[in-house]
């Protein structure tokens, strides 16, 4: 990708989408918070789940856990299950409430797109002096989108009477390690970035199957949308990389010079999946 080749202006609008959206959904994550204490502190009012309860859930976590542990990528190659269900079986996290633990693990995937995207924004050609301006512009404003995610789940932990969660998932950071460490040009970041917030966006679809207070199903589908529009666009993006035509990233696109897969690339499934979620409570504070 060179200043030659590439048109800063299509990307500029999608910058300015993906704020548009980001903005809605933090409005929407605002309005839920409150209803977040007001119900935490009725559940904490009754005190803990019972122990049979306890161990219900628990069972049903480690159930995930065996069976849906990794999805495809370099994020399935981490071999962390076994720690994984040791943990789960420990009175101490079992007992931990089962909205507070996904909220947990949903801010340690936030703390470690942060991290991700900032050793990018490091690399000379995302960042550095020889990265199109633009591109780092979207590394950028994607980063600071993570962070205000980290900081409206770890909002809601506290206000549910639980622990905020300021380290990445320690299931994955060994992994991303690796990854980083291979990456030799723009389409290595943009496919790491595209498994971070793909993982993440599954895993905030299965999340609000499963979350039982309102207000934090509302965030976590909120925070879900924009994740999933990140990786719509890394899609895009990625696409037309591949292609070495990253002057047709518009809009509106030229549609003449588009190639067929272009109608469906951002979004190539009806429903979003969730074979590749992440185990939800694998960043949970102990």
């Amino acid at each position: 990708m060179t200043k030659d080749t590439f048109d800063p202006r299509p990307l500029n609008e999608l910058i300015e989408q993906s704020s548009d959206i980001q903005s809605d959904a933090m409005r929407d994550a605002r309005e839920g918070l409150a209803e977040a204490v007001e119900l935490g502190k009725e559940l904490r009012s009754h005190g803990e789940l019972d122990p049979y309860e306890a161990e219900a859930v628990a069972e049903q976590r480690r159930s995930m856990l065996r069976t849906g542990l990794f999805g495809a990528g370099a994020l399935a190659a981490a071999g962390f299950g076994a720690a994984l269900l040791s943990l789960e079986s420990t009175p101490a996290f079992a007992s931990t409430p089962t909205d507070v633990q996904i909220l947990q693990s949903n801010a340690s995937i936030e703390v470690l797109a942060v991290n991700t995207y900032k050793t990018a924004l490091t690399l000379p050609y995302i960042g550095g002096t020889s990265a199109n301006g633009v591109v780092k512009a979207f590394a950028e404003t994607t980063m600071h989108q993570h962070e205000q995610h980290l900081s409206a789940f770890n909002a809601a932990v506290k206000s549910l009477g639980g622990t905020p969660q300021n380290s990445a998932d320690p299931a994955l950071v060994p992994v991303v390690k690796a990854a980083v460490a291979k990456i030799t040009g723009a389409e290595g970041v943009v496919a790491l970035a595209l498994e971070l917030e793909q993982a993440a966006a599954e895993t905030y679809v299965k999340a609000t199957g499963v979350i039982t207070s309102k207000s934090a199903r509302t965030l976590t589908a909120s925070v879900m949308g924009v994740e999933a529009q990140h990786a719509s666009i890394l899609l895009a993006v990625q696409a037309l990389l591949k292609a070495n035509a990253p002057q047709l990233i518009a809009l509106p696109p030229n549609a003449a010079a588009l190639p067929a897969a272009a109608g469906s690339i951002g979004f190539p499934n009806a429903f979003y999946p969730t074979a590749g979620a992440r185990p939800l409570a694998e960043g949970a504070v102990k």
